[in-house]
């Protein structure tokens, strides 16, 4: 090789290595499985209701050590409210009598309250072992390469179905 093409080489090797995407700063991807910010998550910081001056100060309740300030955020609440449902009718931590029957028949042999802990334990240990000694030269989706051996070819699934006769649905062709 000449020199001219090496320099060329390291060049654009040197100059695709800072061309990934601006973000701005706290941003992160969704596939990017930890925040590098340092910063609170503005999404988990709810703002205090507006203060509302009260008819008559003589009328205001006795305040009650424990319970819920008027001025505090009520989401779940406001959520079911805008969608037509009756916030008062809320029990949070329960299941609503509609969906009973469905988490009696998926919890028929048990359940763990801590099912969710348990897991985001495991997924970072799976992910910690698969990046044991693994270093790269230009960025990529670090969710994606830790669990490319678990993933799925859709259309290979797909196509060794229908050859069994299994009625499938319909899929867009490859490469859309």
């Amino acid at each position: 090789m000449k020199l001219a093409q090496i320099v060329l080489m390291v060049g654009l090797v040197g100059l695709s290595a800072c061309s990934s995407r601006d973000r701005a700063p706290g941003e992160t991807s969704l596939h990017q499985l930890r925040s590098n910010s340092g910063t609170p998550e503005e999404f988990a910081i709810v703002p205090n209701k507006p203060l509302v001056q009260p008819p008559s100060y003589k009328e205001l309740p006795a305040p009650t050590p424990g319970a819920a300030n008027r001025g505090d955020q009520t989401p779940l609440s406001d959520a079911v409210a805008a969608l037509g449902g009756n916030p008062a009718r809320l029990v949070p931590g329960a299941v609503p009598a509609g969906d009973s029957a469905l988490v009696n028949r998926a919890s028929r042999y048990g359940r763990d309250a801590g099912i969710r802990t348990e897991l985001a334990q495991t997924d970072l240990a799976f992910r910690e072992r698969k990046q044991l000694f693994s270093w790269k030269l230009f960025p990529d989706d670090e969710y994606i390469r830790a669990y490319r051996r678990e993933a799925l070819d859709p259309y290979y699934t797909l196509g060794y179905f229908r050859s069994r006769g299994v009625r499938t649905p319909s899929a867009p062709p490859e490469g859309y």
